[in-house]
């Protein structure tokens, strides 16, 4: 069984608080989907081809390129933002606790 100690170190890294109730709860249902993908591992795919969803694509994503924007779209932007700085967007930092 995952550990009391383990709950709490992704509830802090989540940044949640949870009560010992929660913990509890949470260490039985983290336990169990944990042994559920242990019983998953065990099972022979070897000759089991992947799943392509039915269609003959290879890449369906887009490359990811840089693209020249609408100046006067870019300064309606701008003004709808709370703070702005060299033209940027300021937002509030999320890595600092």
């Amino acid at each position: 069984m995952i550990s009391k100690k383990e709950i709490q170190h992704l509830a802090d890294l989540s940044r949640l608080k949870l009560t010992e109730k929660e913990i509890k709860k949470y260490q039985k249902q983290l336990s169990d989907i944990l042994d559920y993908v242990g019983q998953l591992k065990k099972i022979n795919t070897k000759d089991v081809l992947p799943c392509t969803g039915g269609t003959n694509l290879k890449n369906i994503f887009r490359n990811d390129e840089a693209s020249l924007a609408d100046k006067e779209m870019i300064k309606r932007l701008l003004k709808t933002a709370p703070k702005v700085e060299n033209n940027l967007i300021k937002v509030k930092g999320i890595f600092n606790k």
